[in-house]
Formats: C-alpha cells, sequence, structure tokens
C-alpha cells in the first residue's frame, strides 16, 4: 500500500504548476460559492467577503489572457499527483479558510472593519498588479534588474501587496483563526525571498547597490 501511494505522489502529469493553481482558484470560488448555499447570506459581512475574494480569483484566471506573456513565464515547470493534491489542498481548500469563517461568523460587520478591509485589498491588489506589469514591461523591453519606480521601495513589493489582500480578507472574516492563512503565506513568502536574494545578487552586479537603497520586504519599514 505505502509502495503504492509513493508511485501515486510521483506519477508526472502532463501538467504545469500554473494549470495545478488555476484549479485551485477554481475550487476556492466553488468552495466559497458553496458556503453561502450552506450557511446563506445573513450580513455585509458575506457579501463583501464574495466580492473581494472571488473577485481576486476571477482576476487571476483573466490575467492570464489579458497578458500571455506572463503565463508563459510563471509557474512553469512540470508536476506530479501529489503536488497537485498539495496545491488543490493548500492553496485551493486552505485559502478559502476565511471565507468559511465569514460565513459561519453572525456578528454584523462593523464599518469600522470595511474601512479598513477595503483600502488594504483596494491597495494590496493595486500594489501587486502595478509591480507585476512593471516588471513585464521591463524584461520585455530587454531590461535587467528591476529597480526604479515602484520596485524602488521594497524588492518583494509585489510579496508586499499580495499579503495586503489576503490580510483584508482575513478582516473581513472577523475570526483571529483566519489570520493562520496571511501567516502560511508570510512563511512561504520569507522561504522564496531568500532563495530569490541569493539568485539575484549573484546575476546581477548592481544588486548590492539595489539592496542598499530599498526595503526588503515591507517599503520604509522592514
Amino acid at each position: 500500500m505505502v509502495r503504492a501511494a509513493n508511485l501515486f505522489s510521483t506519477e508526472q502529469l502532463n501538467m504545469t504548476q500554473l494549470t495545478a493553481i488555476n484549479l485551485a482558484k477554481t475550487l476556492t470560488i466553488v468552495l466559497l460559492l458553496g458556503y453561502a448555499f450552506w450557511f446563506g447570506i445573513n450580513d455585509f459581512r458575506q457579501i463583501i467577503y464574495l466580492c473581494l475574494h472571488i473577485s481576486y480569483c476571477l482576476w487571476w484566471l483573466l490575467e492570464q489572457w489579458f497578458y500571455p506573456p506572463r503565463a508563459r513565464q510563471i509557474f512553469q515547470d512540470p508536476i506530479n499527483t501529489g503536488t497537485l493534491i498539495f496545491t488543490l489542498l493548500i492553496t485551493g481548500a486552505f485559502y478559502s479558510l476565511p471565507g468559511y469563517l465569514a460565513f459561519a461568523n453572525p456578528e454584523p460587520i462593523s464599518l469600522t472593519t470595511v474601512a479598513i478591509a477595503l483600502p488594504t485589498y483596494i491597495f494590496g491588489t493595486l500594489i501587486n498588479a502595478s509591480a507585476d506589469i512593471q516588471k513585464l514591461t521591463a524584461k520585455h523591453l530587454g531590461e535587467k534588474l528591476v529597480k526604479d519606480n515602484i520596485w524602488r521601495f521594497s524588492r518583494n513589493i509585489n510579496y508586499f501587496g499580495d499579503l495586503l489582500r489576503y490580510l483584508s480578507f482575513s478582516i473581513v472574516s472577523g475570526s483571529l483563526w483566519s489570520y493562520s492563512l496571511p501567516g502560511l503565506i508570510i512563511l512561504t513568502y520569507l522561504y522564496l525571498m531568500s532563495k530569490k536574494e541569493k539568485s539575484m545578487s549573484e546575476k546581477y552586479a548592481d544588486f548590492s547597490e539595489y539592496k542598499q537603497s530599498s526595503a526588503y520586504f515591507i517599503p520604509f519599514i522592514w
């Protein structure tokens, strides 16, 4: 049985990481709609949550249609069955946790919570999208190290914007348990950023100068 499980988990699929993530985003949408059907809509908390999280998932899918070169550049490594299942469980199911908690929360959402959550989502989305589009455009034009405009504030400004977006989901949910999702994302990004720093220092001669003039992750702070 163990041997069969090992074979199952390492079986190569005709699928890239990006396809697995797309399937996971679709699963998140399905789960959120399922929570809406199961719990019902009892407050603006649930309406706001659905609008924010589903719009983000749809944007992720549409962005690849709007910017085909970006889709060809990211997450193109082939995956096996185990990686697909892991991606669906984490990026699909676990990422919907704040949504589940938002629907399970019987307390009406306050105007203060809305006033904090919406700007966090909007600015996070704008930061993330601006950073990605600038880097995509710069690479298309043949530039090497992208370190100006929005990238001058942080060497990982795209990750910072994405984190703000997920924090907004947790804020809307109104549950402390939902912050386990941005917590996991922070840990993941810390690992990715450490690898990125090492790679860029070896690849670009002017990275050291860029490192001295920019924040590591959070602009003006760290």
